[in-house]
């Protein structure tokens, strides 16, 4: 496989843009350059207002990391001409991180998540660090060209394949009615943009499609931009990203219409428990209540401040795994069993929840609780 027409595709790193090209600009090409300049305008604006307004909440802050790389991509692959070859390996190295922060941001947002984990940066970082030795030996067309750029194109779809299952895989339990609307949509346009870059990348490897007329995929790219930075503007501020904090300073029943729903759902959490069923899902406990599910969910969300269904379930597994910790006539009780039977599926997932929730181990809190 030639790697540098796939390098001067995706990545917009061509000969021209190390060396100077003169090419007559037409007239798609002053569309497309304004198209690309709204893009930019957007995402800046986007960008702007998220650190202005919600710049303490983890998936903001990704979210800005992400419309930067996206920025670099739109810049790269315009392929001005005499552009310096410092700026153009910046712009490629920024533009090569847009899977891996997606991925960040498609974690952090639909999960409502506040903490990176140290292997998540990683496998960013080795990203980071095969897209910069691909642009550092991308005229030699040597093996290591060969090897990076095949790991390249690798890791991007991983990425991207992995934000989408962070996307979809969750949106059963989302009670940010806009956001579980944006799943669907997120997914499927993803998908046929990147059924879009592969069918793009075999025609100029084939020789059916030239580089120079692979435009196309640009204008697709900002049409996804414009579509989602829509979507993201439509959003209700309160529905974007509000943080975690926020949501426990919030009383546990709010006056309203819902207020009988919510005394109900309250009063069957801790006599039944439902949350000790590891596979519990909010349509089967609408339907235990007897209740509509789109009350539910807004009771949920609106009455109780919880984002999604996985963080209001596992409210009531922290509660009692603490009160089981901290007896000390269950002190012998294996950490795993206590977390088991509180519903948590596996140790991984409650080690991490337990994590951000205390700030500590299961151990360090057991030991604190009853020395």
């Amino acid at each position: 496989m030639k790697t540098d027409r796939l390098a001067d595709f995706e990545i917009g790193l061509s000969r021209g843009l190390c060396s100077g090209s003169h090419a007559v600009m037409t007239s798609p090409d002053i569309i497309s350059l304004m198209a690309r300049g709204g893009s930019i305008a957007l995402l800046a604006l986007w960008s702007w207002l998220l650190m202005r307004d919600h710049r303490s909440v983890l998936a903001a802050r990704l979210a800005v990391a992400m419309s930067a790389a996206i920025m670099c991509y739109l810049l790269v692959t315009i392929n001005w001409p005499a552009r310096p070859l410092a700026i153009g390996f910046l712009l490629a190295l920024g533009a090569g991180a847009t899977p891996a922060l997606f991925w960040l941001f498609a974690k952090a947002w639909f999960n409502d998540e506040q903490v990176l984990r140290m292997l998540d940066l990683g496998l960013v970082a080795a990203c980071a660090i095969n897209t910069a030795i691909l642009q550092i030996t991308y005229p030699s067309d040597g093996w290591i060209n060969v090897v990076t750029g095949v790991n390249f194109r690798i890791a991007a779809l991983v990425f991207a394949g992995a934000a989408l299952l962070e996307v979809w895989r969750g949106r059963d339990g989302d009670l940010i009615e806009g956001r579980r609307r944006l799943r669907t949509r997120l997914v499927i346009v993803v998908s046929l943009y990147l059924v879009a870059i592969t069918a793009m990348e075999l025609a100029i490897e084939y020789r059916w499609l030239t580089i120079g007329n692979a435009g196309l995929l640009g204008t697709l790219a900002v049409c996804v931009i414009f579509a989602f930075c829509a979507a993201m503007f439509g959003m209700r501020q309160a529905d974007l990203f509000e943080s975690t904090m926020v949501q426990q300073k919030k009383p546990r029943v709010q006056h309203g219409e819902e207020d009988a729903l919510a005394t109900k759902l309250l009063a069957h959490m801790l006599i039944e428990m439902p949350h000790r069923d590891e596979t519990m899902s909010i349509a089967r406990l609408a339907a235990q209540l007897g209740e509509q599910e789109y009350r539910l969910r807004r009771t949920i969300n609106q009455q109780l401040g919880h984002r999604n269904f996985a963080s209001f379930l596992n409210g009531y597994r922290l509660e009692e795994v603490k009160a089981a910790l901290a007896d000390t006539t269950q002190k012998e009780v294996p950490i795993i069993t206590i977390a088991l039977d509180a519903g948590f599926g596996s140790l991984g997932p409650f080690n991490r929840a337990f994590r951000e929730a205390e700030g500590m181990t299961p151990s360090e809190y057991r030991a604190r609780n009853t020395s």
